[in-house]
């Protein structure tokens, strides 16, 4: 017999919610790898993840053996690539053998999503640790194939046959976002100087190109009011992490650092289904939800990882995860407090701006990114205040986000 009340417990201990009373494992992330950003002619898809996945495994010192199960983010490697049944081609590559091999698919929040489960299943008890890995090969098409791939995370029966594309739906974000509250083209140009500065320091980022704020506003029209440098690149790349159970710790030899809260939810997949294109109701309830977990508000996060796929989307951002009020996220980058320097850092990476989008792998990247700036190990780019950090993965136009924060040991 059907019980709904038991159903509900097992929901809540799976988000999360019932996390402190023991009813699921703290979990770490043991180690991390990443390639570079950029455009390789010379690499494959497959060549990518395995090199960061090595990279990951060899930094724990953890033997294929040891990895219970292989989950991989990828948005698009057969359209990019003609490659369908990636992960068990990429993990028979790393000789994982014998293992479950699942790609995850949530357009630019792939990986964050394939993430999102790892942990959810080391913390229930059904592995011990798993390898996550994000990849995409993109630069083998044409930049006019590639908006059209990605113009698949849309609403293909309604925006997509009306001729829209992602530039286009941001663009139009951005204008309402302008109208409502006053945001001005030099507030997302400051998002764009700012990440590029951080990018230049960053040796695995795509563009390492210092801008300013007079070439961000003459940039070249791409989606008025968006420029080429309001626009994310596009972009090679993969990244990998390991997710294990606490009490394992010890089997790694690298710093792990803790995942103190996490969630993942999702919205309207098309911008006029929503009551309001300014408002990413999915950011902010995946940060409520992940904020509650880890018995924290935004108030303590010292520094944040986000998906500026445009600049308009981290200036939302900001508002979402309760970093700035509504309409308030243009004014708030625009004073310096995201900056490397600033009060709460934000894309220290040179995020998606700068680093560079290979779509698929953004959400672990940005995993690796915190763990980097966590272990003091960012070089250039360290912020002093690195204990706490946050990161947010958006898929399509706000469809799919993922938020996680992870902590210092």
């Amino acid at each position: 017999m059907f019980d709904a009340k038991a159903m509900v417990n097992v929901q809540a201990i799976i988000c999360g919610e019932r996390y402190s009373n023991g009813c699921m494992r703290p979990v770490l992330v043991a180690a991390a790898g990443k390639t570079a950003f950029g455009a390789f002619a010379d690499r494959d898809l497959r060549s990518l993840a395995v090199e960061a996945c090595e990279k990951c495994l060899s930094e724990a010192q953890c033997p294929p053996g040891k990895v219970d199960a292989f989950f991989l983010g990828n948005f698009a490697g057969p359209s990019f690539t003609g490659q369908n049944h990636l992960a068990p081609y990429i993990a028979a590559e790393l000789g994982l053998a014998g293992i479950p091999a699942t790609r995850f698919e949530a357009a630019c929040a792939s990986s964050g999503a394939a993430f999102h489960q790892a942990v959810q299943c080391v913390s229930a008890g059904i592995y011990g640790a798993v390898l996550v890995c994000g990849v995409e090969k993109m630069t083998s098409q044409s930049t006019a194939r590639v908006a059209e791939i990605l113009a698949g995370a849309g609403d293909v029966v309604g925006e997509v046959a009306a001729g829209a594309t992602f530039p286009a739906l941001f663009a139009m974000i951005a204008r309402r976002h302008m109208h409502l509250y006053g945001t001005t083209r030099e507030q997302m140009a400051a998002v764009a100087v700012k990440n590029h500065s951080n990018g230049a320091k960053n040796p695995q980022a795509h563009l390492r190109k210092v801008i300013t704020m007079e070439q961000a506003l003459a940039g070249k029209p791409v989606a008025d009011p968006l420029t080429v440098y309001d626009c994310s690149l596009i972009s090679d790349g993969a990244a990998a992490v390991l997710v294990v159970a606490a009490e394992r710790a010890a089997e790694f030899a690298a710093i792990p650092v803790r995942v103190l809260g996490i969630a993942q939810t999702s919205d309207h997949v098309a911008l006029d289904q929503k009551a309001d294109i300014t408002s990413l109701d999915a950011v902010r309830v995946s940060a409520l939800q992940a904020y509650r977990m880890a018995r924290m508000t935004a108030a303590d996060i010292e520094f944040a990882e986000v998906h500026d796929c445009f600049t308009i989307a981290e200036i939302l951002a900001m508002e979402e995860l309760g970093f700035a009020g509504k309409g308030e996220g243009g004014p708030y980058v625009y004073s310096g407090a995201t900056a490397l320097d600033g009060a709460r850092p934000v894309n220290t990476s040179g995020g998606l701006k700068s680093k560079g989008h290979p779509v698929g792998a953004t959400g672990v990247a940005q995993i690796c990114d915190l763990m980097q700036q966590i272990r003091g190990e960012a070089g250039a780019r360290q912020v002093k205040r690195h204990h706490l950090g946050l990161a947010q993965n958006l898929g399509g136009s706000g469809a799919t986000s993922v938020v996680s924060i992870l902590g210092a040991m």
